[in-house]
């Protein structure tokens, strides 16, 4: 349902901000009705209140970060706005269909993941794992299945740091004798 309220624009910020995740404020301007000279008292804001209902989790591997959101209507996975064949082109890079191929659940959710950090296998993995704890939130009986198939064990591995006197982390320069 949606309802319309015409507001002037000097709604402040904090009251768009305590709009909650139900009641999206969204303004919509009538381009033809405003002028340059005009204070943009021709806004209407438009109030969602019904949004779909999604379950939110966080994956990480190396330094990429999944925000991850399941949500139970519709099918489809976009990662970045893209759809993730595009963004992950190599097919080495499509794990992350793993966890939900495991739950047998490809069609159940469609997938929308904010990912950031890191290269795109590290990525892909920060996705999956993300994936997979999301899927732990919508149903706890999945925990078994993921923790048995490692989806749920974040991979801690990182590169070492280098220290100084050495070339790289561990790698030293070439000894002599004088």
């Amino acid at each position: 349902m949606k309802t319309t309220k015409t507001t002037t624009a000097s709604k402040t910020e904090k009251e768009k901000k305590r709009a909650t995740a139900e009641e999206r404020v969204v303004p919509v301007v009538d381009t033809a009705a405003v002028s340059p000279e005009d204070d943009g008292e021709n806004i209407t804001y438009v109030t969602d209140t019904k949004s779909d209902r999604y379950y939110e989790a966080v994956g990480r591997r190396k330094t990429a970060i999944a925000r991850v959101r399941i949500y139970t209507k519709g099918t489809g996975c976009a990662v970045n706005g893209k759809d993730y064949m595009t963004y992950f082109p190599l097919a080495t890079l499509r794990i992350i269909d793993a966890p939900l191929k495991k739950m047998k659940s490809m069609d159940r959710f469609r997938i929308e993941a904010l990912l950031s950090g890191g290269g795109l296998h590290a990525q892909a993995e920060a996705l999956r794992h993300g994936i997979a704890r999301a899927l732990v939130v919508f149903n706890q009986d999945f925990r078994k299945r993921l923790k048995r198939a490692k989806f749920l064990k974040r991979d801690p591995r990182r590169k070492e740091r280098k220290k100084f006197g050495l070339k790289k982390a561990r790698k030293a320069p070439r000894w002599s004798k004088r």
